[in-house]
């Protein structure tokens, strides 16, 4: 056990705590982070090809950087010093850029992001997959800034309320975690890639939220929400909000999840439809279709259609949404977790299935049930392209065959990017 008082030994290998180092930055990783690699002397006299990751640099760029953490196979340091700038490199615009944790790429030209999301997703098909296949050209969001219709800041517990009316902002700093850090949060008066309506309603809230603050109404922390639709922002979670898509106008609680850049959500669905329709299944269900977004963007080119969510709140909105569309060949159940596919009569042949889950991606019993529907074809909505390739050799194991791989850009700025796969069943051909 660890006496009290007594500084935790450090790993200093390769580099000491703070050592500076020079070094070429050859990739990014999936975090965003500039990947280079250093030659060390290993303790038992064999050289080393040892890796060291520097948030906010660019691959092709030589810098200076500091080291603050070892880890068992690699390095973690902070950027001193940009000593040859990679042409793709452009001034960020927010000045918190590097402190505040919530953007990665400010400094990256936007053609630059979006050839590197493309490059990270086949590096992920190739390394957890096994996969060579071609990745398409990233699908750029319509706007750069100003595209997000839901932020979420957060603020800790305030420690006294003298020192919130003394100064306020670094008494309390309203925000999203500093980079690097899990508890320490940056005060954020302004976010650039939120809507211009979220940011107006952003400065009138934190002033409310201090105001209170002085007035020991915050015992503890609290997450914060605005989010926009129709021009309109709430702050309520339980509100009623009414977001268009198209031609779709859809309701559903301030909560619940939906994506939150919708000037690409009419291209985002109408591929996923596109490629639900050529699989020239005749049935299609949603299996993680909460308030109805793909389901009812899809419906129009199907025979019949059934969305499955196990939370009862998004089913009720879903059917709600269909009937107020004018939508009549949909139908929405409350599924049970473990008998998601259960009561359904559409063949399988005849079907295909868009999936749509967390950032975890598939649980094993989700899979388990998918694969003994079998359907048709499958559209694999993601938000994290890595849990969704380890999720692809289920899917390849299990005789599908990988048809497409599209990416959209719904996060610039950001490491984040949603990739839709196409897969379809091979079937085994029967001799006459």
């Amino acid at each position: 056990m660890e006496e009290v008082g007594k500084k935790r030994k450090t790993n200093d290998y390769p580099f000491a705590y703070h050592q500076e180092i020079e070094l070429e930055i050859a990739a990014l990783t999936n975090l965003g982070s500039g990947l280079g690699r250093v030659s060390v002397d290993h303790p038992q006299g064999r050289a080393e090809n040892w890796v060291v990751m520097v948030p906010f640099t660019l691959p092709g760029e030589r810098v200076r950087a500091r080291v603050f953490r070892n880890h068992r196979n690699f390095s973690e340091a902070d950027v001193l010093e940009i000593l040859t700038a990679s042409k793709n490199r452009v001034t960020a615009r927010c000045p918190l850029f590097g402190r505040c944790g919530g953007c990665q790429y400010q400094h990256f030209n936007y053609n630059g992001q979006l050839a590197w999301k493309r490059r990270q997703v086949a590096e992920l098909l190739e390394h957890l997959a096994g996969l060579h296949f071609p990745v398409e050209p990233v699908i750029p969001s319509p706007r750069e800034w100003g595209y997000r219709s839901k932020i979420t800041p957060h603020f800790a517990a305030p420690r006294s309320a003298g020192i919130i009316e003394g100064n306020p902002n670094k008494a309390m700093p309203i925000g999203f975690l500093r980079q690097g850090a899990r508890f320490d949060i940056v005060d954020v008066p302004q976010c650039l890639i939120a809507t211009d309506a979220i940011n107006t309603r952003l400065t009138s809230l934190r002033a409310e939220v201090l105001a209170k603050a002085s007035a020991g109404s915050y015992p503890r922390g609290a997450t914060l929400l605005l989010r926009e639709a129709s021009g309109e922002v709430t702050t309520d979670y339980d509100s009623v909000i009414t977001e268009t898509v198209g031609s779709l106008r859809l309701r559903f609680l301030a909560r619940d999840f939906f994506q939150n850049n919708p000037f690409i959500l009419p291209a985002f669905t109408a591929y996923v439809r596109e490629q639900a329709a050529a699989s020239g299944a005749r049935h299609l269900v949603d299996a993680y279709c909460g308030s109805g977004l793909f389901a009812l963007s899809v419906a129009p080119a199907f025979h019949q259609v059934a969305g499955v969510e196990v939370s009862e709140s998004s089913v009720t909105f879903a059917r709600e949404n269909a009937l107020a569309n004018g939508i009549t060949n949909a139908r929405f159940v409350a599924g049970d977790a473990s008998r998601i596919f259960d009561g359904l009569n559409f063949p399988p042949t005849e079907t295909v299935v868009i999936i749509d889950p967390p950032r975890k991606g598939c649980d094993a019993s989700f899979l388990s049930q998918l694969f003994h529907y079998s359907p048709l074809a499958v559209v694999y909505v993601s938000c994290d392209p890595a849990t969704q390739m380890r999720d692809l050799k289920e899917f390849i194991a299990a005789g599908y065959v990988l048809k497409r791989v599209q990416p959209f850009d719904l996060f610039p700025q950001t490491r984040h990017l949603e990739c839709v796969i196409t897969l379809a069943k091979d079937f085994p051909k029967v001799t006459p």
